[in-house]
């Protein structure tokens, strides 16, 4: 598979510029007795959140609005694959489902616009 997501239409898949970031953040119950004792616990089947922060900058407009376009059809509920390159994973690339609840156009000059976005991972069939 393509590093990306693919939006379908004549825009195929897009490529998120380099440099992108996951921001992962374990799920934890924790308990505090007042003697300054803790404990903690796994929350959940999955109990690590991530969130990857992409980039699509200074692109034509017509894509930029195919990104939109897309992410506007999926509407912060539906999940779809989005690729990226691992090191740590069979064939360099690892494959999560995800779903994009926000994201941000900028309008750069001319007909170039930038979009950035918030991918979070979803754990479901």
């Amino acid at each position: 598979m393509a590093l990306g997501f693919d939006v379908g239409g004549t825009l195929g898949v897009v490529n998120p510029d380099k440099g992108f970031s996951v921001k992962r953040t374990p799920q934890v119950y924790e308990v505090s007795f007042g003697d300054g004792y803790q404990q903690r616990a796994s929350r959940g089947l999955n109990p690590m959140t991530e969130e990857i922060s992409v980039n699509f900058s200074t692109r034509p407009k017509d894509e930029i609005d195919d990104i939109e376009a897309f992410f506007e059809t999926k509407a912060g509920i539906t999940k779809f694959n989005f690729t990226y390159a691992d090191s740590n994973e069979s064939g360099n690339e690892k494959t999560i489902k995800v779903i994009c609840s926000n994201w941000n156009v900028t309008y750069n000059y001319d007909d170039y616009y930038s979009l950035s976005a918030t991918l979070k991972r979803v754990y479901e069939a």
